[in-house]
């Protein structure tokens, strides 16, 4: 577990940079957190609705109330939740760590020694870092009454929880945490040493960490364990007998132990019984070696139990929960922002606006000529040409309308990942003119020089040629193909338009191994909330890259500065030509992709967005070039223009269907309905 106990709470990285605040509900506290988006894979059709993210965690079937059983309507957010989305589920075996809960590295981590890293003596007791209240937010009622939540939940296949320790806020967190921890061992050890000096600055009233520790404790365990065993859970953890026996040197700490154990395996996940054990074995060995830097490492590994349980049922929770969740998305949603909107705390003119200037655009630019894949949309025809064009890098300054509050994420990286394929054939264009040059200076290197001299000397190429001079006694043999020849030989063999198939190969070969190459160089930048500050920093060495590939590093700087031209500016004429064809790539595969998902139910959208993969079928290809040949572009011609399609075409429909009604048709153009039916169908 390492320290995500220490981390105290669970903190929100909702995806969006907006606050959102309803008239009965908290605040939801939103942050943006960088990703590489990778596909999702492919769950089961029809039983990944029905089979719990996990095993059910034992004795927890009858979970009531605070033990996150029904749902009451008590409108309430989550603002410290965090959410990832991972290829495993949590019924992994692994031990999560504090960065990583429940995903999918494989490395297992022990609570490491605890840091001396600040003092413990204060005048006010400090908080457990995980206490009921940090994990409320858990409960079933929160989960199914937070909007962003429940919007997320229709795109991630794998969202998840897990304790949010990332960035600075988690970086406080964790400082927060080892003050408590280190609190508890310098009070312990006062406690064994000097127990009048620990009476002066502590009191008899019970004020310290360890009683807060283990109210803590019982707290939690009380919300994970069925109503009927609470009254046998007040007898054994009796926190008020427990100073007392401790006050007395009497308390028997590993019996204490061992009795926690036996209820936290009586009600948890079989993957969490080792770390049980674990518990029980550090905090009895700290009992009976009065080690109290070891005791102390068993509480703290018994905090990060209960923190596991708990999130291990909200994470089931969420798994049994998705199928109504995401049929009741738009009702739900419609209902919220209404109450948004009457209440005055969203604003959605700019949207209107964005959706009339939509309008607009498409009856200028398609008076004379039809609207292409008209037909494929339908009704949406403009919303979804007006929304490819959103998510187009040079629109990067184009504030997103207020009706995509819950999606801003998801068109910032689909703006980011439109940039990286723009950048890639950017570069791999820049490789193929190099590469003909490099072709063209070879041949007519290859040529032989006496070629060249005899053919200056005879003043065959000079304009005052005269027919009625003499041939030369030894007449050039120059040819420019060597197939008519039976004897070749080298002054006879330069053939210039016949390039031998190998040839060709290898080239498509090395052109693929490049693309290969800059994807890796990508996948190495760091991250950056802007493409084109990462694209600058790539710069050099892509065009180093390049360069290697056509054996011409004399051209370095030069090339270099023409690279951070070409990636850096959105608005240069190469990036905007390339721009232009990918939004006209993505428009058609996006068309295609809203017709398959329009009529779909709300999980039938959800199944079929997050599930199909769309192969580029054959004809896609290159008809020209063998089938080895021509599958190895197909990962530079696709481009992520498949993926990029489905997740816009799942956007774009949930979108419409929840703000059609409320901000866009009622405010369409009168004269768009005449505009519509004059265009032609699918271009």
């Amino acid at each position: 577990m390492g320290d995500q106990a220490a981390g105290g709470g669970l903190d929100s990285h909702l995806p969006t940079h907006r606050r959102q605040d309803s008239a009965t509900e908290e605040t939801i506290t939103t942050e943006a957190v960088p990703e590489t988006r990778n596909p999702p894979p492919e769950p089961d059709q029809a039983d990944q609705y029905s089979q719990p993210l996990q095993e059910l965690p034992r004795g927890s079937r009858e979970l009531e109330e605070d033990g996150t059983g029904a749902a009451v309507p008590v409108v309430s957010t989550a603002p410290g939740l965090s959410r990832n989305a991972s290829s495993s589920s949590t019924s992994s075996g692994t031990r999560p760590t504090a960065s990583e809960y429940l995903t999918a590295q494989p490395s297992e981590r022990r609570p490491s020694p605890l840091s001396r890293s600040s003092t413990s003596s204060t005048s006010r007791p400090l908080e457990p870092p995980v206490t009921k209240a940090t994990l409320s937010e858990l409960d079933v009622t929160k989960i199914i009454h937070n909007p962003k939540l429940r919007h997320d939940i229709n795109f991630d296949p794998e969202l998840h929880f897990r304790p949010n320790l990332d960035g600075e806020k988690g970086r406080r967190k964790q400082e927060k945490a080892n003050q408590f921890w280190n609190a508890l061992l310098d009070q312990l050890a006062l406690f064994v040493m000097d127990r009048d000096a620990f009476a002066r600055r502590y009191g008899t009233d019970g004020d310290w960490c360890l009683p807060l520790l283990l109210r803590a404790v019982k707290d939690i365990i009380q919300t994970l364990v069925p109503h009927r065993d609470r009254d046998f859970l007040n007898e054994g953890l009796n926190v008020d007998l427990l100073m007392q026996q401790f006050d007395r040197g009497v308390a028997d700490l590993e019996k204490l132990a061992l009795w926690l154990a036996g209820v936290l395996k009586l009600h948890c996940a079989p993957m969490r019984d080792e770390w049980v054990e674990e518990m029980y074995t550090e905090l009895s060995n700290g009992n009976r070696h009065n080690d109290m830097a070891e005791l102390v490492k068993g509480m703290r590994s018994l905090l990060s139990v209960l923190e596991a349980m708990k999130l291990d049922v909200a994470n089931h929770q969420i798994r049994c929960l998705r199928p109504a969740l995401i049929e009741d998305t738009v009702t739900f949603e419609q209902r919220f922002f209404t109450r948004k909107i009457q209440a005055r705390k969203l604003d959605i003119s700019e949207a209107k606006n964005w959706y009339r200037g939509a309008h607009e655009y498409a009856e200028r630019s398609y008076i004379s000529s039809p609207m292409p894949h008209l037909q494929s949309f339908g009704e949406t025809a403009v919303f979804f040409e007006a929304l490819s064009r959103l998510v187009l890098p040079s629109t990067d300054t184009t504030k997103v309308p207020t009706t995509f509050l819950f999606d801003e994420e998801r068109i910032i990286k689909l703006r980011s990942d439109m940039y990286d394929s723009i950048c890639l054939e950017i570069c791999m264009r820049k490789y193929e003119d190099l590469e003909r040059l490099s072709n063209i200076t070879r041949m007519y290197l290859s040529i032989p020089a006496y070629v060249c001299e005899e053919t200056r000397s005879s003043g065959r190429l000079s304009a005052e040629f005269n027919f009625n001079t003499p041939a030369t006694s030894r007449p050039s043999s120059l040819a420019f193909s060597d197939r008519g020849s039976n004897n070749s030989s080298p002054r006879n063999s330069c053939g210039l338009f016949a390039q031998p198939i190998s040839d060709l190969a290898e080239a498509r070969s090395r052109s693929a191994n490049l693309y290969s190459s800059l994807l890796a160089l990508l996948h190495t930048a760091p991250p950056s909330n802007r493409p084109a500050q990462k694209w600058l920093c790539l710069a050099q060495p892509v065009a180093l890259q390049i360069l290697r590939f056509v054996n011409a590093p004399h051209s370095l700087p030069g090339f270099e500065s023409q690279m951070e031209e070409c990636l850096g500016d959105v608005q240069s004429e190469v990036f905007r030509e390339v721009e232009l064809q990918f939004q006209q790539r993505l428009l058609a595969a996006l068309a295609k992709r809203v017709r398959d998902f329009k009529n779909l139910s709300g999980v039938g959208l959800f199944s079929a967005a997050t599930t199909s993969r769309y192969p580029r079928t054959r004809e896609h290809r290159d008809a020209r070039l063998p089938d080895s040949l021509g599958s190895v572009r197909d990962a530079r011609d696709d481009a992520g223009v498949e993926d990029m399609a489905t997740r816009l075409a799942h956007l774009g429909i949930l979108h419409w269907r929840v703000w059609s009604q409320l901000a866009y048709e009622g405010n369409a153009s009168p004269d768009l309905g005449d505009a519509g039916d004059a265009m032609a169908t699918d271009a």
